[in-house]
């Protein structure tokens, strides 16, 4: 599978980095590591890109109002596990 990372700027202060994963079926699925739950889909990369900002945006308008912390990658530890897998 194809994986490609973004920077997607939410505003002055926060940068978070979101793999964008090639989907089967078509599309791509981004994930937002530092946000719990926060997923979202595009049928191009571009779309996927800005359905990921518009969630990101969201998502931390929705903390701000709860009076929540801002997450950060600082805490997101990124590594590849290989498996094999036996019949």
């Amino acid at each position: 599978m194809n994986k490609q990372n973004h920077l997607l700027e939410c505003n002055e202060d926060t940068e978070l980095q979101n793999p964008a994963r090639k989907e089967e079926e078509g599309g791509y699925t981004v994930i937002v590591p530092a946000l719990a739950g926060c997923v979202t889909f595009g049928e191009t990369v571009e779309e996927a890109i800005a359905m990921a900002k518009e969630a990101i945006e969201g998502y931390i308008e929705t903390l701000i109002d709860l009076g929540k912390e801002v997450p950060t990658d600082n805490d997101v530890l990124e590594y590849t596990v290989s498996v094999v897998a036996h019949a």
